[in-house]
């Protein structure tokens, strides 16, 4: 059910972002975090938790060392997004 409920935003999310022309990114980009906090919400209020990606505590050691070029390149290497969402991401974090 949580699943279902998880993968029903995240295509409503895809949609809304491949539909939206760009000069309207970053009104996408602050909907797009309201949706993340709401289904971060709604999956602690479920108990479910989302498994971490391997590796990622040195992305957050990297964060509190103050090292954020580094822990970008680290997400990076995790994750496989690019700079501009690795980094929109790292700053997420700090």
């Amino acid at each position: 059910m949580e699943f279902v409920l998880l993968s029903a935003v995240l295509v409503l999310v895809a949609l809304l972002s491949l539909s939206s022309p760009s000069g309207k990114i970053v009104s996408v980009e602050r909907r797009l975090a309201r949706l993340e906090q709401k289904v971060d919400l709604l999956l602690s209020h479920l108990g479910v938790e989302v498994p971490q990606i391997p590796g990622m505590e040195r992305v957050h050691e990297l964060i509190r060392q103050g090292k954020k070029i580094e822990a970008i390149k680290v997400y990076r290497q995790l994750t496989g997004e690019g700079l501009k969402e690795a980094k929109d991401a790292v700053e997420r974090m700090s």
